[in-house]
């Protein structure tokens, strides 16, 4: 390996072998008993780890699930009476659509079951989402089967009809207009052009009307820095990458588009004279983001040293280029200069972008940019990104308005200021005090709940729409579905109190037809039919915004502090949940955060020397407290973020969303300060953290199924080790016999398998996996995985079939508190997908007494559900611990009050999947149900599978393309082509060392950086 002495930890309990985490790290019972236990209750709710007890258990489990079986449910099919034309029972149907969640978007393809949506997977036509799908977008279909939202609309909190609504809405609001009263209609950013243009109609018919646009998680900064617009960003043309608080690989505007980029970048071969050359990321941030745990150089800095840092920077660079310096606290920041001097090095293949949201900031960076020749190259202000289109001083301006009495109307179009806005208490003590409110918001949430009326949005699949993400590329949205409940698009809302028709669809298409196709039917078929059009396609602007960098400077230096000794807290934004608009999504709120690695809460996260300095330990739950609010949190102890700060996501912490979000974590908006009139995600005075004495599990996955005493676990290297060597930082297993030394792979007591048709397997490139973890929701959607719930995650028994095993690394010993805090300051992190390795050698085969789990001709590890008797000896034999054991009937269950446990939320389950039941193992198929409807196509086509047509939902969803499956057997298939460069270089098999043969293999990381002198 590139150092020897290198130590991969997945947590702190790990790095110090705390003896609650080494007693428990292979417990699979959950928690230690209660002292009075003699009903066996513990053991059933997970807190029994008595052995006999679980066979005594087992052996009556056994007879009833027997006795069950012989009483199998009835269940009746009714036959269509008149079947829909384009419908064909078992057969799939696929749409092409758009997915768009405030700022968030995507093109989709949506594929359907007997009229129902089950699966989004992403568009690949499109040159914007290229395919690439955030894990929000894969669980925005089960959203569309939330129970909770509103059946119909609601007018002073009770049940009404449409035209009943229509009528008294629009005779109060022509009484506001009749007096020159002024109408607001605020919304979060709005990628539809049609949708504006209805907006539009809607003002002409009310003059005074003032559309007011905001982001739960702003860039108004950026924009303005621009004049108003985002230029287009492009980090595949980018050869030194810069990031200054700007999670772009995770939350920061268009996450999966500059996933997929930086991913272009990132890419290396083995074989001679293939590419050995990387872009060099350096990130500079103050929490342990998911896009700084894949950066090459990584420091920390301060909320309110901030901007301070790009002042730093472009001094750093302009003193290299020639360029004047401006004036500027002294700030030092570890590898700033290096930085500077890459980036001027790779001059017209360089970027900065910047988190932050202060437009004085932003201006700084956009200078530096214009220095190192980004304008024209990977940053184009000729097409602009329309994702954040919310400004800030307008939307404070409103609640301003509406509290002093002079707005007479307002509409909320599927907008939460008084829960996502830092100003969300002032608007709603505001809003009593306008004459006329209305929400279409889905459900009545915080904001909605506060209006006279609501007239309920559908679902954006149950919809027409459409998105300009970027200027001059459009994308189509359709319904999937009809309608479930009695809800109506806003957007025929609005024509309707226009005193227009109010049919969108027809009112979708004619805007598209005369303004911008422009090519009548045909046209407007195609479209719909790919989903896209893209008429701007290679339009390139060189020109940089025209900045003051002496006065941006100068606001800098009045807003910041080089010098702060107190705690602050920095807001962010989680890559699952976001800003929380999908809250009651229970995927979601399941979804282990890809560098805490947790879930169903929110927590003030905190290093490990501040930890120390407060005398606060994992789980204390303290009370945090700025500009006169508190919230009472747990704290994690988090390595890698900045001493003397606190870090606290949004999204949480709602009251009004549905069972599954209300009272999970706390709210973390009214945190968010105003700097240089825009909202930043900071708060750096009067922060206090004082201990109640009381604690909290939080519900984290990182060190469960730990792999402990294994070398060949994770494999890497740095790049000018590598460009010399493709086998540097590998490890080959070798064992001593008889015969002398061999490779470990070369002994076995199997006979091995020959497979004679297909041979599946997977290649995952630890080079461009992120560890966003969309394959995880991805996998749960189409594999019909159960939601288990907080204590369940707490009693280590989350059912996901895949998991993202996040791995710090550092060089320092542990031998006491100081080593401690050297080792969690700043480590370096590896992400890596783990799933069934689907073994030749399968020790899970070879120790189940009932033949549950056998191997296919394929080279698949095969699990037959109804004969399993839940011994879980497979799981205990796993070297991976990939196996899931159902421990309780997850679905028709209070006791898991999810989606599968009322009649809509089941409508997303996937029929060609079995739900299991209680009793049983279960773990990664290999989606062995593609694979068979891929097979079964090629045969009536007469013809083998075409490489490609065939893919699992983990490898369809990775916005990075870091996971490759198809069939070895295959000569000329991607996955045969790249182990045909890779198996001498990077490529090696996990606990290669026990012989299991995976067939999954893995590339090893390498990473941009300077090799460390021995």
């Amino acid at each position: 390996m590139e150092n020897s002495n290198k130590r991969y930890w997945k947590g702190i309990e790990e790095l110090t072998n705390e003896p609650s985490f080494v007693k428990n790290i292979h417990n699979e019972f959950g928690n230690m008993p209660s002292e009075n236990d003699a009903k066996g209750e513990a053991l059933v709710d997970g807190s029994g780890t008595h052995r006999r007890d679980f066979l005594k258990m087992l052996g009556f489990g056994v007879a009833a699930v027997s006795l069950a079986a012989c009483e199998a449910p009835v269940k009746n099919t009714i036959p269509y009476l008149n079947k829909p034309e384009d419908v064909e029972p078992t057969i799939a149907n696929w749409y092409a659509s758009t997915y768009v969640d405030g700022g968030d978007y995507a093109s989709i393809l949506v594929k359907t079951r007997e009229g129902r949506p089950i699966k989004i997977e992403g568009n690949t036509l499109s040159s914007v989402s290229k395919g690439a799908l955030s894990g929000r977008a894969h669980a925005s279909v089960l959203s569309l089967y939330d129970n909770e939202k509103l059946k119909g609309p609601q007018a002073a909190g009770k049940a009404t009809d449409w035209k009943q609504l229509d009528a008294e809405f629009t005779a109060k609001l022509a009484a506001v207009a009749a007096k020159g009263g002024q109408i607001r209609i605020v919304s979060n950013t709005i990628l539809s052009p049609t949708t504006k243009k209805v907006i539009a109609d809607f003002a002409a018919k009310y003059p005074t009307t003032q559309h007011i646009s905001y982001d739960a998680n702003p860039a108004y900064g950026l924009s303005a820095a621009h004049g108003g617009i985002i230029p287009s960003i492009d980090f595949s043309k980018a050869k030194t990458i810069v990031s200054v608080g700007a999670d772009f690989l995770g939350s920061w505007i268009a996450p999966s588009e500059f996933s997929s980029q930086w991913a272009v970048t990132r890419r290396v071969s083995s074989e001679k004279g293939g590419k050995k050359d990387m872009s060099r990321h350096y990130q500079f941030e103050t929490i342990m983001s998911m896009t700084g745990a894949n950066a090459d150089y990584r420091a920390t800095y301060k909320p309110s040293q901030e901007g301070l840092v790009t002042v730093a920077l472009y001094n750093a660079v302009a003193k290299l280029t020639g360029a004047a310096g401006i004036a500027g606290s002294a700030v030092k920041v570890e590898h700033l200069d290096k930085a500077a001097k890459d980036l001027v090095a790779s001059k017209g293949a360089s970027i900065i972008v910047a988190g932050s949201n202060d437009p004085e900031v932003q201006k700084i960076v956009a200078a530096t940019n214009a220095l190192v020749g980004a304008y024209g190259s990977t940053l184009n202000t000729a097409i602009p990104l329309n994702y954040r289109q919310g400004n800030d001083m307008a939307m404070a301006n409103f609640i301003k308005e509406a509290g002093a009495g002079k707005i007479g109307a307002v509409i909320f179009y599927n907008a939460n200021p008084v829960y996502n806005h830092p100003m969300g208490a002032a608007l709603a003590t505001a809003l009593p005090k306008v004459e006329v409110s209305l929400a279409t918001n889905e459900r009545a949430d915080e904001t909605a709940s506060l209006c006279q009326f609501i007239a309920p949005d559908s679902h954006f699949l149950e919809s027409w729409n459409d998105a300009e993400p970027k200027a001059g590329f459009y994308s189509l949205t359709q319904p999937t579905i009809s309608t479930i409940f009695k809800t109506r698009q806003a957007q025929a809302s609005f024509l309707t109190w226009a005193g227009l028709a109010g049919d969108f669809a027809a009112y979708l298409e004619s805007n598209w037809e005369n303004n911008i196709l422009k090519g009548g039917k045909v046209a407007w078929n195609n479209a719909l039919h790919n989903g896209v059009f893209e008429p701007n396609a290679g339009s390139i602007s060189a020109s940089s915004p025209s900045v003051d960098v002496n006065a941006a400077a100068a606001a800098i230096a009045k807003a910041y502090s080089a010098t702060s000794t107190g705690l602050e807290i920095a807001v962010y934004e989680k890559v699952g949940l976001g800003t929380g608009s999908q809250a009651n999504n229970p995927w979601l709120q399941e979804f282990p955060e890809p560098v805490s690695k947790a879930c169903w809460d929110n927590y003030a996260a905190i290093s490990q020397p501040t930890a120390t300095e407060l005398k606060l330990k994992q789980g204390d739950l303290v009370k945090v407290s700025a500009k006169g609010y508190e919230v009472t949190l747990p704290i994690l102890v988090q390595p890698g973020q900045a001493q003397g700060t606190i870090a606290i996501a949004i999204g949480y912490g709602r009251t009004k969303a549905g069972k599954s979000a209300d009272g999970v974590g706390v709210n973390a908006y009214p945190f968010i300060s105003e700097i240089n009139g825009a909202c930043v995600g900071t708060c750096t005075q009067g922060v206090s953290v004082t201990a109640t004495g009381e604690t909290k599990d939080i519900a984290q996955t990182q060190t469960h199924q730990t792999v402990m005493a294994r070398q060949a676990v994770v494999q890497e290297t740095v790049l000018a080790e590598f460009a010399k060597n493709p086998l540097a930082g590998s490890y080959k297993p070798r064992v001593k016999t008889s015969e002398g030394e061999k490779d470990a792979t070369d002994l076995s007591l199997w006979n091995g398998h020959e497979y004679n048709n297909h041979a599946w397997g997977m290649v995952i490139d630890l080079n461009t996996c992120t560890g966003c973890s969309a394959c995880v929701i991805s996998c749960n959607a189409e594999n019909n995985v159960p939601v288990v719930g907080r204590q369940e995650v707490i009693n280590r028994r989350e059912m996901h079939w895949m998991r993202i095993d996040r791995y710090y690394s550092s060089d320092a010993e542990v031998e006491d508190l100081k080593g401690l805090e050297i080792a969690s300051d700043n480590p370096e992190v590896v992400f890596q997908p783990m799933l069934c390795q689907h073994c030749n050698n399968a020790p899970c085969e070879t120790v189940c007494p009932v033949l549950a789990t056998t191997h296919s001709t394929e080279g698949l590890n095969q699990m037959t559900y109804n004969r399993c008797i839940g011994t879980r000896y497979c799981a205990n034999n796993c070297p991976y611990k990939v196996r899931r054991f159902n421990w309780f009937r997850y679905f028709q269950t209070d006791d898991f009050d999810f989606h599968f446990n009322n009649d809509l939320g089941r409508m997303v389950i996937n029929p060609d999947v079995t739900v299991r039941s209680r009793g049983v193992m279960e773990k990664c198929s290999m989606c062995v149900q593609r694979i068979q409807e891929g097979k079964l196509t090629a045969k009536k086509e007469s013809r083998r599978p075409v490489d490609g047509e065939i893919q699992v939902a983990c490898a369809q969803s990775c916005p990075t393309n870091a996971i490759t499956f198809g069939d070895m057997n295959d000569p000329k298939s991607a996955i045969s082509q790249l182990l045909l460069v890779e198996q001498e270089g990077r490529a090696y098999h996990v606990i290669e060392e026990i012989n299991v043969k995976p067939n999954i293999s893995y590339l090893k990381k390498v990473r941009n950086k300077d090799a460390k002198k021995a």
